[in-house]
């Protein structure tokens, strides 16, 4: 190709879709019969918040809603527009001799980058239908767009491309003599279509540029062809891309099914969300203190090795640091996941909790007080204290607990792993008294 047939805008940008039937992906809002799409095409379009990964069609999805609408049709990027911007939309809006509708509809994108008071500037406009709002965002407008603004737009949610859709796009765009890469003598070999749409994770602009970049780069064969192989595009692509922010959503949902997955006993899973934070940037530290604290929470006295195993993983990951930090915390993501689970301790200190924030729990008992100081056993402080070591088995029943909360129960052990001894062993204590053989430790 020579300098002269190139073009400007990437390829990303000539293939998005001009019309409903060229776009790909998100059926469950616009195949047919979808009401998103029956809106479009009867443009009658309300206010709208797009939110999903990049690359899945949220600009696409605005630019066929401008080549289809007779209102007029503004754009604006939240991170270099602010209330100016929108004031001028609005002048240019209500003139009713440049739209004679008095109406537009307003896409903003990375709508999530406007602070409150841009997005405040929104709501009047929006209210009365003014303004017909496409919100863009990569990020969940729940928790990033004003509840007021939420409250006058439907929020529809954009999922990642599959595969086969990702090659259909790929297909369009070697195909398309025009706005493709349809003009260049390109030969792939075989499954590099299917690789480029595997690498790029559902994101069609990752894959659309890669196959772009390999296009332009690779010379021409002594045949006149240019040779697209899997070494190219492995170049051409550096790594499969991940959908993963750790400071925005992708952040929680992916430690939260690392959560979900230890407390559920699939060690598969959870690895696999630990290699996906791990790959996407997550503090070693924040990933140690999950599991610290999921040993506890979901693991407790059902193992107690596991809260071991996890604080010394804690220690190691900060001594050693990556890349070698992965495999402690493997080590320990294992063993929550693989061992018995009980909540109950987790339980009991919140009910108790509970009681001490809600209710009248009384003094602590005279004989189990301190009395560091002279006089203080005359008042009766530690006057009556039976110490356990002098009794067999080291235990001895006395009053523990204040006299309004005797009789209450807290800690109700389940019959999981060590936890089943720990259940049996303080059965027969409640309800038959002392015994001499407290649970073995683990």
């Amino acid at each position: 190709m020579t300098s002269g047939d190139q073009v400007k805008e990437p390829l990303a940008y000539r293939m998005s879709p001009r019309t409903l039937d060229e776009y790909v992906g998100q059926e469950h809002i616009l195949g047919k019969g979808r009401m998103l799409r029956r809106m479009i095409e009867a443009d009658r379009l309300s206010s709208i918040i797009l939110f999903g990964p990049p690359g899945t069609g949220k600009t696409s999805l605005a630019r066929v809603v401008a080549a289809t609408t007779d209102m007029g049709f503004h754009r604006m990027n939240a991170v270099t527009s602010g209330v100016a911007d929108i004031k001028r939309v609005i002048a240019d809006t209500q003139n009713t001799f440049m739209n004679p509708s008095g109406r537009s509809v307003l896409f903003i994108d990375e709508i999530h980058r406007f602070n409150k008071a841009q997005q405040d500037a929104l709501l009047p406009q929006v209210e009365d239908g003014t303004l017909v709002l496409i919100g863009a965002t990569t990020e969940n407008p729940f928790f990033e767009v004003n509840k007021a603004l939420i409250s006058r737009s439907t929020v529809f949610q954009l999922y990642p491309l599959t595969s086969e859709e990702i090659l259909r796009i790929l297909d369009m765009a070697v195909r398309d003599p025009e706005r493709g890469l349809g003009k260049y003598p390109l030969d792939f070999d075989e499954d590099v279509l299917s690789g480029i749409a595997d690498m790029s994770n559902g994101d069609a602009r990752i894959a659309l540029n890669a196959i772009e970049l390999a296009a332009v780069t690779t010379p021409v064969d002594g045949d006149g062809r240019i040779h697209i192989t899997p070494e190219v595009m492995a170049d051409c692509m550096q790594k499969r891309s991940i959908a993963f922010d750790h400071d925005g959503e992708s952040h929680y949902d992916n430690i939260s099914a690392f959560i979900k997955s230890m407390r559920g006993s699939d060690p598969d899973a959870a690895v696999f969300y630990l290699a996906r934070a791990l790959h996407g940037g997550e503090e070693i530290e924040f990933l140690a203190r999950r599991i610290l604290i999921c040993a506890s929470e979901d693991v407790g006295m059902a193992n107690p090795a596991a809260l071991q195993v996890a604080m010394a993983a804690y220690q190691g990951v900060m001594m050693v640091g990556l890349p070698e930090a992965r495999i402690l915390l493997a080590q320990a993501t294992v063993m929550v996941a693989t061992s018995p689970k009980s909540n109950a301790a987790y339980l009991a200190v919140d009910k108790a909790s509970a009681d001490v924030a809600s209710r009248r729990t009384g003094e602590v008992p005279m004989h189990l007080r301190n009395a560091p100081a002279r006089g203080m056993k005359d008042l009766g402080y530690g006057i009556g204290y039976k110490y356990a070591h002098d009794y067999p088995g080291n235990i001895v029943d006395q009053q523990y607990l204040p006299d309004e909360m005797q009789g209450t129960i807290y800690y109700e052990p389940y019959s999981n792993g060590y936890e089943a001894r720990i259940k049996d062993w303080l059965d027969k204590r409640r309800t038959r008294g002392p015994l001499d053989d407290p649970p073995e430790k683990v």
